[in-house]
């Protein structure tokens, strides 16, 4: 009972002192950490209030991706070794890079110079795997009880819906003219990865309506099994990471931007479905052709793929043209699968579309938002479908995939809006977003502390 009593005040006199620290310097710092899947990464972040508006710095990012190549895809074993083995390496490298103390207090390390102690930690609490989450949580709550501050247990997909805040902090701590400025609530978002393909709308902070989702698997996930029939085996062999939709969008786009920039948006719903015959003689079906459900369904269409290069007897037997035209379809039907249902999205959201809930910003974020092509197919249906206006916003490529920074600043926001974790928290396989959903969404689980 002592120790829980002291404990306690020892978290009281901690949020006192960063909000008095919030005051001085009207900024907050965290040092963050991610584990969820398959990359360790580490970060700092600092948030500045300026009366030009905020600014963010990130002092420190890093990441290590397990190599699971040889399983040519995320082996959970591999992944969560990967975590052990780096994790305290990258905190201990990330030490160095925290601010220089000014007052000659906070963290003093081996070398005798004097750091800036962080305001508190971030780490990410779900969804993901949950022994791979155990590695970072656990380390963020060490954390905390050495240096007695506070812990934000952070949601990760949360966090890569805010991402685009902390792009234009960044921006404007790089002197931006004009300054960068933040989506403003509510905006719909399209979340894109291996693992998760969700369309949301979000009205604020920790409030996220999901309007659709995957009832099978990832977009990413089909665009790296796509991949893996169609990159000839000499590139599969070469590709440093299993994220192999990155390998293919290469393959089949070696130009860049110029290799897509003839690229024609169906202008109807009946242009979308109609059926195209390659000039090798397959098609690849849009998936709900006939439907208007908002849902999204992707193992069709790497189904799809694994049957044509079947088809062929064997994958050596494929010319590269045909690789090329097979990888291009692949990505034009998954992407416009997802343009489709945005779309269906904002004409149903039109009527309600005005004053204060008026939505004119679109935001992609996760690792397949990376892809140059995607962003084309988006903005040219937007354009020939009546949404022109509509303002697309997703991060550079470095802070699309999994990483620590976007973490740290998800953590920031959710600190200045009074939340902190208990140190109880577990982590959380699955964990929506929505609030109402059976779980409560983002506030839901127990192990939140609000001030």
């Amino acid at each position: 009972m002592l120790f829980k009593v002291t404990a306690a005040a020892n978290f009281r006199r901690s949020a006192i002192n960063t909000r008095r620290c919030l005051n001085a310097r009207r900024g907050l710092l965290t040092l963050a950490i991610e584990t969820s899947c398959d990359d360790t990464s580490v970060a700092i972040v600092e948030k500045t209030k300026r009366d030009s508006g905020s600014t963010a710095k990130i002092h420190f990012l890093e990441n290590v991706t397990a190599d699971t190549r040889e399983h040519r895809g995320i082996h959970p074993i591999i992944a969560l070794e990967s975590h052990q083995d780096n994790l305290a390496n990258l905190v201990q490298k990330a030490l160095n890079h925290l601010p220089e103390s000014k007052t000659g207090g906070g963290l003093k390390l081996a070398d005798g110079t004097r750091r800036r102690l962080p305001d508190f930690i971030s780490a990410t609490r779900g969804p993901g795997m949950r022994s791979n989450l155990s590695v970072g949580l656990d380390t963020g709550k060490a954390l905390s009880v050495a240096w007695q501050i506070p812990m934000v247990g952070v949601h990760h997909m949360q966090a890569h819906l805010l991402t685009p805040g902390l792009v234009s902090c960044l921006e404007n701590e790089a002197k931006a003219d004009p300054p960068a400025t933040t989506p403003e609530f509510p905006f719909l978002s399209i979340l894109v990865s291996g693992g998760h393909t969700i369309l949301v709308q979000s009205k604020g902070l920790t409030d996220h309506k999901i309007l659709a989702t995957s009832e099978d698997i990832a977009i990413g996930e089909a665009l790296d099994k796509s991949a893996r029939d169609i990159l000839p085996e000499s590139l599969l062999r070469e590709a440093k990471s299993t994220m192999y939709g990155k390998s293919l969008e290469k393959f089949v786009f070696p130009n860049g931007k110029a290799d897509f920039a003839d690229y024609s948006p169906p202008k109807t719903r009946g242009q979308e479905v109609a059926r195209r015959i390659s000039d090798w003689g397959w098609s690849l079906t849009t998936p709900f052709a006939n439907t208007r459900t908002m849902q999204f369904s992707f193992s069709s269409i790497s189904s799809m793929v694994g049957k044509i290069v079947q088809s062929n007897s064997t994958n050596i037997k494929i010319s590269d043209a045909e690789r090329v035209d097979l990888g291009r379809e692949a990505m034009r039907v998954c992407f416009e699968h997802l343009a489709s249902r945005t779309i269906i999205a904002l004409e149903t959201l039109r009527p309600h579309n005005t004053g204060k809930d008026e939505i004119n910003t679109l935001v992609i974020s996760g690792g397949v938002a990376a892809n140059q092509f995607l962003m084309k197919v988006l903005t040219s249906f937007l354009e020939v479908r009546g949404f022109g206006h509509m303002k697309i916003v997703a991060p550079p490529p470095y802070l699309c995939t999994d990483n620590a920074a976007m973490i740290g600043w998800a953590g920031i926001e959710m600190f200045e809006a009074g939340f902190r974790s208990d140190l109880s928290c577990r982590p959380l396989r699955k964990w929506t977003l929505d609030p109402k959903a059976d779980d409560g969404g983002i506030l839901g689980p127990g192990g939140w502390i609000k001030e």
